[in-house]
């Protein structure tokens, strides 16, 4: 196909970031902090290869996922605690603070919702940037390993891939019907992972972790949480995902509680101010 004359001012059009976060509500790190300094271990527990499990953070606790044998990622997932229809959302989260998220940036929940759900308070993997072929770590671009993909480009039948890992987790943890927790999955933070796009083609890319053992990724839970930890087939996701042939190592997840009155000035915060009219003058549940 011929290109038309413009073509080469169309694409120097300078591009327009979507949404400014300039208002964007900010938390309150330097309160965090401190509240972390005296906070003790509540519980813990150990992620095994190859497999998911859930862990509970109330609101004003910190949960820390860590590496502790070898390079591995997880894919993880959250819920509020009380109603799992609220949900990690990582589609607005990305497009609020970038392909990649690290201190300081928040992970934020589906609509109606649409409220932070987790702050990221310390990443001993924020020194790794962006790298030479566009990749960095801790992402919501990927959608997690599934086995339907897989059936779809190679066949087969692989049950340890990271959805099919967190679906058995959340239906252990709930009681729930495999076929109901499934509906509750959804896409995740890529814990560890370094991944891009790839310049020519724009394809999505994953290479080999730097993490090590003694990283880790912290949070500070905004809400009661409900969390789902898949330790990835895949490993450090240096050769492949969804495979019985790579390198994996177990993941710990760990959750801190803040002396009392350390969080004094902070509250939960509140859902969405939108009125859920929709330009019809009734929201569902409100009155007149």
């Amino acid at each position: 196909m011929t290109e038309p004359d413009d073509a080469a001012a169309r694409r120097a059009v300078a591009p327009v970031i979507c949404y400014p976060v300039e208002t964007l509500p900010q938390p309150d790190m330097a309160l965090f902090s401190a509240a972390r300094e005296g906070a003790v271990k509540v519980s813990e527990i150990m992620v095994p290869p190859r497999e998911a499990v859930c862990f509970h953070a109330e609101a004003g606790q910190f949960f820390r996922i860590s590496s502790v044998d070898g390079p591995q990622v997880g894919d993880l997932n959250l819920w509020n605690a009380a109603d799992l229809s609220e949900r990690f959302y990582s589609g607005k989260t990305r497009a609020l603070h970038g392909t990649h998220i690290t201190r300081g940036q928040r992970m934020w929940s589906c609509l109606p919702h649409l409220r932070p759900m987790a702050t990221i308070t310390s990443d001993t993997l924020e020194w790794y940037g962006v790298d030479g072929f566009g990749g960095s770590v801790h992402d919501v671009i990927g959608t997690r390993c599934d086995p339907y993909t897989g059936n779809l480009l190679a066949g087969g039948q692989y049950h340890h891939c990271c959805h099919s890992n967190l679906i058995r987790a959340l239906a252990d943890e709930t009681g729930l019907p495999l076929d109901e927790a499934e509906r509750h999955v959804h896409d995740v933070l890529n814990v560890f992972m370094c991944t891009g796009f790839t310049r020519d083609t724009g394809q999505y890319f994953m290479k080999a972790s730097p993490v090590r053992p003694g990283d880790h990724l912290e949070f500070f839970a905004e809400i009661d949480l409900l969390g789902a930890l898949s330790a990835c087939p895949g490993g450090d996701c240096s050769v492949q995902h969804s495979s019985d042939t790579a390198t994996c190592h177990p993941l710990l997840v760990e959750v801190f509680a803040p002396a009392p009155g350390a969080l004094n000035g902070w509250s939960v915060p509140p859902l969405n101010g939108y009125d859920r009219t929709h330009g019809r003058g009734t929201a569902p549940g409100r009155a007149g």
